[in-house]
């Protein structure tokens, strides 16, 4: 839920708003529209016996980085964005405001205005004993006001002088604190069971919490069933994206107060499904809960597993077709294969890719205001792509702007990873800009006396683009004769023409491994194709909850990086399967027992006992540089807990030099529901990288110890001077022996040259 907003727009575009039971407010498809649409009443439901339940969206978590807003006269507002599900309605809105105005702002004059959905809904007027001193108020709101969209939005009318005021005069300010928060008392909506819809309510755009849906079975699930909720539980995830997602696993029974998924056969069904008639199709199904007309359940039912499978690839692949209370799949043909690194979420890297291409709603690449916000574009990229020897990336940037004045300093200043790249001067002649530039991967900073290298622009998997039209402010004040000239301020308009584009297009894949950042926070090796196509995973006979839980969040995950279904992935239980596929492997639940002893393994975890190799030299980060003697495993150390623990695991594949294993271990169910958490929570992703993740109460602890290997192709020179670069004295040393035999072909040349005239002078004589 800490996430830009931008993100929870762009999802919001793409939903369509129609009602699911009447009474509802009115709704608009996009954000734009929710602003302009004039508000419309909406009566509560008649249903006084609905559920309730208090929602408090803090703005630490909704509002625009560090979670904290102030207002200046240069931007006078800013605003926080809040969506109401399909199947709710707000009945009490209460907005808690912590504010701090500037000592500096004249008393009554200087006001807060409120806004929902650009209708004022609240005012607070400064007064003379809050000046400078941090205050609370709290706002009721009409919760009629309230759409599936929302925003809120604070508007600062600042005055520090009763004349001849400068709207850009740094002593008007209003700080809103991270503690501002607004509660919200939901009640739930009746639905009619109509899979048009879909898939609200087990997935609502609008929501901005985590998804959380569990999955149901009437008992320990055999391998199809488990393929077929892993597939369910990647498109779903390609749905939450940003939010996170997780699926707690239920055996015969179904949770309280909460949508469901259900997968039963005409065989094996959970108890509650028992008069339920048996199906000769595939069938998709939503259904309201035996105890509970409020909550739904999505069924996936079928003659036998196969069935299964069909009825979620149909799902996966034919969402637009589903309407009516059921639907039953006739068939799902998977025609093209997908290629590798064409995620529908990752950066082309066949070709160039244009900003159009990357934006994520409308209206991202414009800006508008005294200060225009800054424009940004998320650029995820494979985790493999090999930049190390590259001068840079290639950027064509083509931009608009309405001019300055004057020459008076304004600049476009373009920023990666919050590191400053360049800037471009914003003249007062030109309305437009087209720039070539590069993307150092080590930039030099020159002035007249010396040049200054800093340290190389990483490039992660996800990347932050960010553009800032900054504008010199005109101060205006009293002229020489005591006349008073004041300047209405005008917005600024800026754009960043959607053709602009950069290319990543030329690149070889290839990366040192084992990496678990890559996997935690792209799903590498195995998202290398987006369908999971060389990816099998191998399950324990039997699992528990906790281990089917793991493997649909760790897929659900996968399918978030990416945005597309693990539609190819295998499955098996079955160890010695997997030497006769070439494939990655996932391991979930228990390391084979030829395996505990591979030397490449440095962490194990189970029931019965656990253990960990420790390097030589322990770090804290994963960019640390290491050599071979740092990794080098100084110890092993076994120790027996009743604590719970959980842990991730990456290695080299037994069966293939350019395969890898990443194996999910725990060993208790709280061992597992550590595990899940560490999954689910981005700042927990972020601590693993390595070759081994420690999960306990406490937190995350990584460590990179053994040998490394590197996966994908660099032609023999390229790999020869790669390993040159990372070993400075062998590369010295390499220099001076080319030097020397250069030297020594050189004099042998001489000499021969000179044994040929004196052999012809020799003759003439």
């Amino acid at each position: 839920m800490t996430r830009k907003l931008s993100w929870f727009t762009a999802l919001l575009l793409g939903t369509a708003s129609l009602a699911h039971a009447a009474p509802q407010p009115v709704t608009a498809d996009t954000p734009a529209a929710a602003a302009s649409a004039p508000l419309t009443l909406a009566s509560p439901p008649a249903d006084a016996s609905a559920p309730l339940r208090d929602s408090q969206l803090l703005f630490s978590q909704v509002a625009p980085p560090p979670g904290s807003i102030t207002l200046r006269g240069t931007q006078p507002d800013s605003q926080i964005e809040f969506g109401v599900r399909s199947d709710e309605v707000v009945t009490r809105a209460l907005l808690t405001l912590s504010y701090r105005p500037s000592p500096a702002l004249l008393p009554v004059q200087s006001q807060l205005k409120v806004y929902l959905n650009d209708e004022l809904v609240g005012l607070v007027t400064v007064s003379a004993d809050q000046a400078g001193k941090e205050n609370q108020t709290q706002l009721p709101i009409d919760p009629r006001f309230i759409s599936d969209f929302n925003r809120v939005r604070l508007e600062l009318v600042g005055h520090y002088a009763n004349v001849c005021e400068n709207p850009a005069n740094s002593t008007i300010w209003m700080d809103i604190g991270k503690e501002s928060r607004l509660d919200l008392t939901l009640q739930k909506l009746p639905l009619k069971n109509d899979l048009s819809h879909f898939p609200e309510p087990f997935f609502d755009a609008r929501d901005t919490r985590p998804l959380q849906l569990p999955m149901v079975f009437s008992g320990p699930p055999d391998l199809t069933q488990q393929r077929a909720a892993a597939i369910l539980a990647s498109w779903f995830g390609s749905k939450a994206q940003w939010r996170g997602q997780s699926f707690p696993v239920l055996y015969n029974q179904l949770p309280s107060q909460q949508h469901a998924v259900v997968f039963a056969t005409n065989a094996q069904r959970p108890a509650f499904l028992q008069n339920l008639p048996p199906v000769d199709k595939p069938t998709v199904q939503m259904i309201s809960q035996p105890d509970n007309p409020y909550q739904k359940m999505l069924l996936i039912t079928g003659r036998d597993d196969n069935d299964l499978i069909t009825a979620v690839e149909g799902i996966a692949q034919g969402e637009l077709l589903l309407r009516g209370e059921s639907a039953t799949i006739d068939e799902v043909k998977l025609l093209a294969p997908r290629q590798a690194y064409d995620a529908p979420n990752w950066v082309r890297t066949d070709r160039r890719t244009t900003f159009g291409e990357l934006a994520q709603y409308a209206n991202q690449l414009q800006g508008d205001g005294l200060q225009p916000n800054p424009i940004s574009l998320t650029l995820n990229l494979p985790p493999d792509l090999f930049l190390v020897r590259a001068r840079g990336i290639d950027m064509d940037l083509i931009y608009r702007y309405t001019s300055p004045q004057q020459q008076d300093g304004s600049r476009l200043a373009v920023h990666l990873n919050n590191q400053f790249m360049q800037d471009y001067p914003l003249t007062s002649k030109s309305t437009a800009g087209q720039q070539l530039m590069r993307l150092p991967l080590i930039q030099g900073l020159q002035d007249n006396s010396r040049q200054l290298t800093i340290p190389a622009l990483r490039l992660g998997a996800v990347n932050q683009l960010r553009f800032n039209f900054d504008y010199a402010n005109t101060f205006v004040g009293g002229t020489a004769d005591g006349r008073c000239e004041t300047v209405t301020p005008v917005d600024h308009h800026v754009v960043v023409d959607d053709r602009s584009s950069i290319d990543f297009s030329g690149y070889r894949h290839y990366i040192e491994m084992p990496s678990l950042g890559a996997f935690a926070n792209a799903g590498f090796p195995y998202s290398r194709y987006a369908d999971l196509a060389q990816t099998l995973v191998l399950v324990g006979v039997q699992p528990d909850a906790g281990a089917v839980s793991t493997l649909l969040n760790t897929l659900g995950n996968i399918g978030a990086q990416t945005g597309y279904p693990a539609l190819r992935v295998q499955m098996s239980d079955d160890w010695s399967k997997a030497r006769a596929q070439d494939a990655d492997l996932l391991l979930i639940g228990t390391l084979p027992a030829d395996l505990q002893g591979n030397p490449s393994i440095n962490l194990l975890v189970d029931r019965a006992r656990s253990w960990i190799n420790m390097p030589a030299r322990p770090v804290s980060a994963e960019s640390a540089p290491l050599t071979a003697s740092d990794r080098r495993v100084e110890s092993q150390t076994g120790i027996r807990s009743n604590g719970p623990l959980g842990a991730i695991v990456g290695f080299q594949s037994p069966f293939s030099d350019q395969r890898s294993v990443v194996a999910l271990l725990a060993d208790s169910p709280r061992g597992w529901a550590l595990l899940n958490n560490a999954l689910l929570d981005s700042s927990k992703r972020a601590a693993m990288y390595g070759s081994a993740s420690v999960v306990r109460e406490s937190g995350v602890a990584s460590v990179r110890v053994g040998d490394t290997y590197f996966v994908g192709h660099l032609p023999w020179w390229e790999r020869v001077w790669n390993q040159m670069a990372t070993h400075p004295v062998w590369l010295a040393l390499c220099a001076v022996a080319v030097v020397l035999l250069f030297a020594l072909m050189v004099w042998r040349l001489m000499r021969m040259v000179t044994r040929r005239r004196l052999s012809g002078l020799d003759e003439d004589e």
